[in-house]
């Protein structure tokens, strides 16, 4: 063979070694090992679905990186038949296994994933929304639709790393205020407290939407009846209760989708998009010093991310001495784009853009640890639209650390 020829050869299994880790497919996972940067493990059109959407992701026990998504079957729209699927990495997300189904829509609308693994058990919680897929969300702030058609909230574990899932169960009545309408949890992962007197509490946190008062004109779609709340088990996820409610409805600052972190203190910092408030900035937070049963002071623009456009976000608190909290999300104020992470060094009183990992389109992200040294980023990104692919990527933490 040719020098020429061997080069075409060696250039050609290079391009098929690329292709199989980025597939997930398993001959990429032997070869691939846990030297990639990037992976793809939703591609839109792939798999019997329109589009993926809304990733969420955690490191099991045994050190499986599972990687949540909405799967939309016919469109990239936010309702419809919509399911909650999954795949799972073994090498730290350069490869990935098969697509699962998690939670079928089976017409109706499955999504916003907040998984969380339980430090008692090494369970996997996984909790999630539903409405019907005949109906939408604006029909459901105004209040236009049954109980049965509007948002609830169900729960499902795993006991065996992520292998299977129980069927969802109902958890709406203890979560719920009979006056919400929309309701939503996360998206993102959800978190285990590690310190003080909650510690293995599971705290997810969500939003909700409220009915105008009694006589008012407005009809219930308007962006400042939009609120932030937690809820949280302390028994594993068997049992839920609603924690703070943050019912201002001022239209000033509108907390919309929401994530939180444990900061080392114990405290637990709350991040939330700010959906079109008249307050300058698109981003919000709080701090929780009782595990989220409350509030320490109502929500307020943070001012150092007021790169990030409206869109959710992900917080992530590192462990180690020292250790920063990051935030994820697009970095140009005024689109979905160049998604970035973020570090703070002060328990989110401010934060610092640390890298940028691209100027495509970007959307949702969700962070998560991957041992001491890096972090997984997985979040919707693409070149012809925002939405094309949902890739995981793997950022050393060496470079968030400034």
């Amino acid at each position: 063979m040719s020098i020429t020829s061997r080069k075409v050869a060696l250039a050609a299994a290079v391009g098929l070694l690329t292709a199989l880790a980025a597939t997930g497919t398993a001959s990429g996972a032997s070869l691939a090992g846990r030297g990639c940067t990037s992976s793809v493990p939703y591609t839109a059109g792939q798999n019997g679905y329109d589009t993926y959407r809304i990733p969420a992701t955690v490191t099991t026990r045994a050190g499986t990186v599972l990687a949540f998504a909405e799967g939309r079957h016919n469109s990239a729209g936010d309702t419809g038949n919509i399911d909650v699927v999954l795949r799972r990495s073994f090498d730290g997300g350069c490869t990935w296994g098969p697509l699962r189904v998690v939670a079928s829509g089976d017409g109706d609308t499955r999504g916003n994933p907040a998984p969380v693994v339980d430090p008692k058990t090494g369970r996997i919680v996984l909790v999630t929304s539903y409405n019907s897929g005949a109906v939408t969300e604006a029909q459901i702030m105004r209040g236009e639709v049954t109980p049965e058609q509007s948002r609830r909230v169900f729960v499902q574990t795993s006991r065996d790393d992520g292998r299977h899932f129980s069927a969802p169960r109902d958890i709406t009545a203890e979560v719920k205020l009979p006056g919400w309408r929309w309701y939503a949890t996360g998206p993102g992962h959800a978190i285990a407290l590690r310190h003080g007197r909650h510690a293995g509490r599971l705290v997810v946190a969500a939003n909700h939407s409220a009915a105008p008062p009694v006589g008012s004109a407005d009809t219930g779609q308007e962006p400042k009846y939009y609120g932030a709340h937690a809820i949280y088990s302390d028994d594993g996820g068997v049992t839920w209760r609603l924690g703070f409610v943050d019912d201002s409805y001022d239209g000033v600052d509108n907390a919309n989708e929401s994530g939180a972190a444990e900061l080392p203190d114990g405290r637990l910092y709350f991040t939330s998009r700010d959906q079109n408030g008249t307050s300058t900035g698109n981003r919000l937070d709080s701090y929780s010093s009782d595990g989220g049963e409350t509030l320490d002071r109502p929500y307020a623009v943070q001012p150092t991310l007021n790169d990030v456009p409206v869109v959710q976000a992900s917080v992530l608190q590192l462990t180690g001495p020292s250790a920063p909290l990051l935030f994820s999300g697009p970095s140009v104020p005024t689109a979905r784009q160049s998604m970035a992470i973020w570090r703070s060094t002060d328990a989110g009183g401010s934060f610092t853009r640390a890298k940028t990992l691209s100027s495509q389109r970007a959307a949702y992200s969700d962070l998560v640890q991957l041992g001491a040294s890096r972090v997984g980023l997985l979040y919707e990104t693409g070149t012809t639209g925002t939405y094309d692919t949902i890739e995981f990527r793997r950022v050393p933490v060496s470079d968030v650390l400034g």
